[in-house]
C-alpha cells in the first residue's frame, strides 16, 4: 500500500518448501521440451516458489474463482487510473476525514467517502506497486481460497482491506490536521492480512524471500514483516508507505480469525 503523492493441502513433509500448484508446465513439455525445463528451473528461484519440489496433485492447476477476479479488477482499475488519474484519485482513493472545502489537491477538492474504504485497495501507485501486490495476492490468496473456500476468503480479504483502511484513515486524518494531506491507495492491507492467514494456516511451510534471498518458515516470515512494519511506522522511516495500514490489515485479519474460532463460519 502506498500513499499517492501529487480444501487443505496434505503435506507429507511440511518442512520442504513447495510450489503453489501442481506442476503447471507438464502439459507444455511435449511441445516445448527443453525450454520448459529451463523455465521451471528459473521459476524455482522466484520468491515463494520452491527449487526442490515443483509437483503436487493436479487439482491445484485449477485456480479458484475469486483471486483471478480480484487480479482482473485491480488491473482494470490501474489502467483507468493511468487514463483518467484525476477523477479516479478524487473519487476512489482513500482521503482523510474532515478536509476543509478550500483544500485543493491536483486541481480538485478531495473528500472522504464511505466507499473509499474498499475502492482504495483497487488503485496502485505504479507498475512495481501493483505487480508486487498482485503477485503476493495470487501466491497466498490462491492457497487460502483453496483451503478455506471462496466465501470465507472473500469475507476475510475485505475485512482486512476495510480494517487497514480504517487504521489508515485515523493516521491520515491526524496528519491532515497538521496540514499534511495525501490519499492512500493499494491492496497491501489485504495482502498483509493474507500473509497472516497463510502463516497461521501453513505455519511450517517454507517461503523463499526476495530481499534477502533466504528461506523462512511462513510463521517467522509473518512475524518479521510485522516487526519491520511496526518499526518503520513508529520511526517514520520508509516514507510514502502506509505501514500502519499494513499492520491494520493483519490486526483485523487476526481478530476475524479469532471470532471464527469461537463462531465458525458456515460454508456455502
Amino acid at each position: 500500500m502506498q500513499r499517492a503523492q501529487g480444501r487443505a493441502l496434505e503435506l507429507s513433509d511440511p518442512a520442504r518448501p513447495i510450489f503453489l500448484f501442481s506442476d503447471p508446465f507438464n502439459f507444455l513439455t511435449p511441445v516445448f521440451g527443453r525450454s520448459i525445463s529451463m523455465i521451471k528451473g528459473a521459476a524455482a528461484f522466484l520468491p515463494g516458489f520452491s527449487q526442490y519440489n515443483l509437483t503436487m496433485s493436479r487439482r491445484f492447476i485449477y485456480s479458484p474463482p475469486v483471486v483471478p477476479i480480484l487480479l482482473v479488477l485491480n488491473t482494470a482499475a490501474f489502467v483507468l487510473l493511468l487514463s483518467v488519474p484525476g477523477p479516479m484519485l478524487q473519487n476512489f482513493a482513500l482521503w482523510p476525514m474532515g478536509l476543509p472545502e478550500q483544500v485543493v489537491f491536483d486541481d480538485f477538492a478531495p473528500r472522504f467517502q464511505l466507499w473509499q474504504l474498499v475502492s482504495y485497495s483497487f488503485l496502485h501507485g505504479g507498475l512495481f506497486h501493483i505487480f508486487i501486490n498482485m503477485y503476493v495476492l495470487w501466491m497466498f490468496g490462491t492457497r487460502i481460497e483453496l483451503q478455506w473456500g471462496s466465501k470465507a476468503f472473500v469475507i476475510y480479504y475485505f475485512v482486512c482491506v476495510i480494517g487497514a483502511g480504517l487504521v489508515q484513515l485515523i493516521v491520515t486524518s491526524m496528519a491532515a490536521s497538521t496540514g499534511e494531506i495525501y490519499p492512500t491507495v493499494g491492496a497491501s492491507g489485504g495482502v498483509f492480512g493474507l500473509l497472516l492467514a497463510f502463516a497461521l494456516t501453513f505455519p511450517e511451510e517454507r517461503l523463499m524471500l526476495l530481499f534477502p534471498p533466504v528461506i523462512l518458515k511462513a510463521k517467522w516470515a509473518a512475524l518479521i514483516f510485522a516487526g519491520i512494519e511496526l518499526l518503520a511506522g513508529v520511526t517514520g522511516t520508509l516514507e510514502g508507505i502506509a505501514h500502519f495500514a499494513h499492520l491494520g490489515g493483519m490486526l483485523f485479519g487476526f481478530l476475524l480469525l479469532w471470532y471464527w474460532s469461537k463462531h465458525p463460519l458456515k460454508r456455502g
